[in-house]
Order: structure tokens, then sequence, then C-alpha cells
């Protein structure tokens, strides 16, 4: 009976070990960027940020092992990176920095969630994934699928198109509880080494089995090109942060990934829009006067003949082209030091 049982549980690991051999394999190199981006879920961010009641609960969450959003460890010390919460606001926006202590003296920017109160029981939100760790600006969003009417003459009447429709998130409740009167703008007393005594730092997972725990958190967020909230953006620009060593440490990858993805070269001063072919050379004026002078030196001579036709005289075109071209107060809260 012992034989039996030992066997059936060497059974069992050698199909475990053959599974996740055959799922690693699977993932091809197309499917990880290469950078420290890879290990942090800006949708599972999102989600934790949608559950959590205050900023400080969503600090912890964004750093409980068994949540899978944060897998990060950008100086390389096998231990999970502890990711600060810090709010940025004025007014009626909110920049929700998300930053982890790199050394003592040094920090980076994981990400901004960036939200505005446009009505009175209105407002939309973004979260942008810093460059320095997603090679360019990811944004992702909320959304949610709504049905719309057809034409009753169309080609399939009384069938419904399912739309894509941006999520009014005043009724989370911590982006009620950033937008009430009372409240203290928060800012994360922690810093490198000091953490608070429910943080226990995890072992970083290999990036595979990182992604299947993260993934369901895809559902209901989705990446889009363009900044819809850029009053914040656009507030949250001068306190960004990045660190020395985490530029020189992953600059091979950002090398590597602009080769491999040379079409993704979004960025806020183009709306995040990709970029399209032609646009230079449709607006130089000097492209244009070169034009013209091949139209010049390729029109057909003129014959001396008195009788020639009017009309089949080309137009040399000598037109030149032109183109127009705060203060606020802050929330510590108490806690043990532990040592990372």
């Amino acid at each position: 009976m012992k034989t039996l049982k030992l066997i059936a549980v060497v059974c069992f690991l050698m199909i475990t070990n053959i599974l996740v051999a055959q799922q690693k394999d699977n993932m091809s190199d197309n499917d990880s960027t290469g950078l420290p981006g890879d290990d942090f879920s800006l949708q599972g961010a999102l989600e934790m940020f949608k559950n959590a009641k205050s900023l400080e609960d969503f600090e912890q969450k964004l750093n409980t092992e068994s949540n899978y959003v944060n897998n990060l460890d950008l100086n390389s010390d096998g231990n999970i990176d502890y990711v600060k919460v810090i709010d940025k606001t004025d007014g009626k926006v909110h920049a929700i920095v998300l930053q982890v202590p790199v050394n003592d003296s040094e920090e980076q920017d994981v990400a901004v969630i960036e939200i505005e109160k446009n009505d009175n029981e209105s407002a939309m939100l973004q979260i942008i994934g810093d460059e320095e760790l997603y090679g360019d600006s990811t944004i992702v969003e909320p959304f949610d699928v709504s049905e719309g009417k057809t034409d009753a003459n169309g080609p399939a009447p009384g069938i419904g198109e399912l739309k894509v429709v941006i999520v009014n998130v005043w009724m989370w409740p911590c982006v009620k509880y950033i937008y009430a009167p009372t409240y203290v703008v928060w800012v994360s007393p922690w810093k490198y080494h000091y953490y608070p005594p429910w943080f226990q730092p995890w072992k970083p997972a290999p990036w595979y089995i990182h992604h299947n725990h993260c993934h369901h958190y895809h559902y209901g967020y989705h990446p889009v090109y363009i900044h819809r909230v850029y009053v914040a953006h656009n507030y949250y620009q001068p306190y960004r942060k990045t660190s020395v060593v985490i530029v020189n440490k992953y600059k091979p990858a950002h090398i590597k990934y602009k080769e491999n993805h040379p079409y993704k070269t979004y960025n806020s001063k183009n709306n995040n829009q990709p970029p399209k072919n032609n646009k230079n050379t449709k607006n130089n004026p000097s492209n244009n006067k070169n034009n013209n002078n091949v139209k010049k030196n390729n029109a057909p001579k003129q014959d001396n003949n008195k009788n020639v036709n009017k009309n089949n005289t080309p137009n040399s075109n000598n037109k030149k082209s032109s183109n127009k071209g705060n203060g606020s107060k802050t929330n510590k809260g108490g806690g043990k030091t532990g040592k990372k």
C-alpha cells in the first residue's frame, strides 16, 4: 500500500513538472518585453484601487503577496520591492503616484493613477506605467460594454450593437474618499529598508508564473493610446521621479525593446497617437521646392512652331509652398520599522 502511494506521488510530481515545462516553453519571447514593467500589473493595481477604502488600504493591497499585483525587484536584492503611494493633488485633479524606494537616496516611479472630477458625481481615471519600466507610456483604463440600438432597416434589425464605454468611477470607495471635504492628503511615510510591520517581503516569481497569476485582472481594463485625463497628467509631470541606477541598469533592455517595437513611440506631445508615415514629407517646404524643380527639369521643351497648341504646354508650378503652421497636509502613519 505504501509502495502504491509512493508511486502515485512520484507520478504526480512528474506530470506537474512536465506541464510546467511545457507551459514555460509555450511562452514565446514576444510575450515578455524584457523590462521590469512585466512584473507589475497595471490592471491589477486598478482592481486594488477599485476595492480599496482609502489610499492607505490601497497601498497595503498592492504589497500583499496573495493579490499577485507586485512582482518587482528593481534593485535585484532577491526580495520584492515595497511600493508606496503618494497623492499629488490640486483642486479637482489627483495624481496618485506608485513609487519604489530603490536605495537611500533614489526613488523610481512605477505608475501613476490620474483622476479628474468632471461633474458633481462624475470622475474618470487612467493609470500610466512609467516609461523607464514599460518602454513607453503604457495607458490602461477601466471600460464597460453597453448594447446600442441599431437601425430597424439595417442588415440585422433588432440585434443590438455592443459598444465600449468609459467608466464613471465616482462610486468607487477610494475616489469618494479622496474627494471628501475631510480628506487629508495621503503621503506614505515609509522609505528604503523601513516598512510597516505587516509587510513581509517575499521572493519574486519567474515572469511566466506571475503573468498567469495576474492575467484575470485584464477583464474590465484595457490599454488605450490617448490621454483622457490630460489636466491631471500635465500636473503630475513636474513630480515624476526616476532613478539613475534603474535607467543605467535597464538601458540594454530598452534598446532591445525599441528594436522589437519600433511602432510604439507614443508620448504626451502627440496625444499618444501612433505615428503616421509621410507626414513630414507632406508638410516640408524644402521637399515641395525639390518637387517643383523636378517637375521643371522633366517638363518637355516648347516647340518654336507658332502653331503649337497652347493647351499641350505643361504649366510650371512657380508657387512657393508655405506652412502655417500646493501646499497640502501630510498623513503619516505609525508603526514599527523593519528591514527588508
